[in-house]
């Protein structure tokens, strides 16, 4: 599929802290055709360092297609000829320097002032990327949706959906999330912050828009390259090889590993198209997720959609005994839950690359007639 990103602007958007940000856009994008009554929409929220960007490509020539390309399209799990698609970049979204990212977050200039937010941007939660979107949906007159999905920080948007909006669709697939924040995950994702605070860069959030703290910024996403996957990735495929073939591990300082090289080059290359301040940004609002009032897993009680939670054994970042209780949760308020398990070498990011086999279970989960 070739997508067309579009814009949804909204003039003003009041936080859930209460502080006002204006002419907030986000960018947005679609597959497939909304039917004549508005009953087939499928909104797909994204993870932590992901984009609207769910499947297609924007132009032929591109040479990574969406991410979860592998089960969105005609005659795909989640078929386009049956289903309207939509997904939208959040508020504070990292990729802000990626020219098909629309975003607004301290990087974006201050009406006020003319010059980026920084750190005056208010903070944003969770469910303030939920109210976003559903402004969005509303926009385009739909009354409800046929189901809510996503991984990873997507999966967290998809249960704060739920909670706020219980008669608003009828299913939910929430894949390698939980439904609260650990302290061991507060804790982790305080480390994926610490190198650009530490970075003499970061100028307390005050650096110009030419001269992010690099450094920093490329080490949090080593860190978070790292422990979204696995050692069963990491192991198969680099080993214990140099980097330099034919050195020696011990010629120099400065002699990388194979593995040492790649994760940093995957980092620089998100680093180039991230923004510093919007990492820290995005990992208070997951830091600080509820998706009720509580802040606990009793709020999924009043999920009232059929659910089909999916996670990973292997997951580091949301442990698989977080993720059953998730499930658990919901089911002691009633609504129907299946659980299922993805496998593969990625860790937390099969969600992302090893989806495709539950492909079958997710199209028989969303063809399946709503309860009564």
């Amino acid at each position: 599929m070739i997508v067309e990103k579009k814009i949804f602007k909204l003039p003003e958007f009041h936080t859930s802290g209460g502080q006002l940000i204006k002419n907030v856009r986000i960018g947005w994008e679609s597959y497939g055709r909304l039917n004549a009554d508005r009953s087939n929409a499928i909104l797909i929220a994204h993870y932590f360092s992901g984009t609207s960007h769910a499947a297609g490509r924007y132009a032929a020539g591109d040479v990574y297609p969406g991410y979860w390309d592998a089960l969105i399209g005609p005659g795909k799990a989640i078929d386009t000829e049956r289903y309207f698609v939509l997904s939208s970049d959040t508020l504070v979204n990292l990729n802000a320097r990626d020219p098909q990212v629309v975003t607004t977050g301290p990087a974006s200039l201050d009406p006020a002032t003319g010059k980026p937010y920084g750190l005056s941007f208010p903070l944003v939660t969770i469910g303030d990327f939920v109210a976003v979107q559903k402004a969005l949906v509303d926009h385009l007159g739909i009354r409800k949706l046929h189901a809510v999905m996503g991984p990873s920080m997507g999966g967290l948007q998809t249960l704060a959906w739920a909670v706020a909006y219980p008669e608003m669709m009828d299913r939910i697939v929430p894949v390698i999330c939980a439904g609260e924040m650990d302290a061991w995950l507060i804790a982790w994702l305080g480390l994926w912050a610490a190198p650009i605070t530490a970075d003499p860069a970061w100028q307390s959030g005050a650096y110009a828009p030419r001269a992010q703290p690099l450094a920093g910024l490329t080490l949090a996403l080593k860190l978070i390259t790292l422990q979204a996957n696995h050692w069963l990735w990491t192991d198969a495929q680099y080993g214990r090889a140099i980097a330099e073939m034919g050195a020696s591990p011990i010629a120099a300082l400065g002699t990388e590993f194979k593995v040492e090289a790649a994760v940093a080059a995957i980092a620089a290359a998100r680093a180039a198209i991230s923004d510093a301040n919007h990492l820290l940004y995005l990992v208070k609002a997951n830091q600080t997720f509820a998706a009720g009032p509580s802040g606990t897993l009793a709020d999924l009680e009043k999920i009232r959609a059929k659910t089909l939670m999916l996670y990973s054994p292997e997951d580091q970042v949301f442990r698989a005994e977080r993720c059953r209780a998730t499930a658990a949760a919901i089911a002691r308020g009633g609504a129907p839950v299946e659980v299922a398990e993805i496998h593969g070498p990625f860790g937390h990011a099969n969600g992302l690359f090893a989806i495709a086999p539950l492909g079958e279970r997710i199209r028989e989960f969303l063809a399946r007639e709503p309860r009564l």
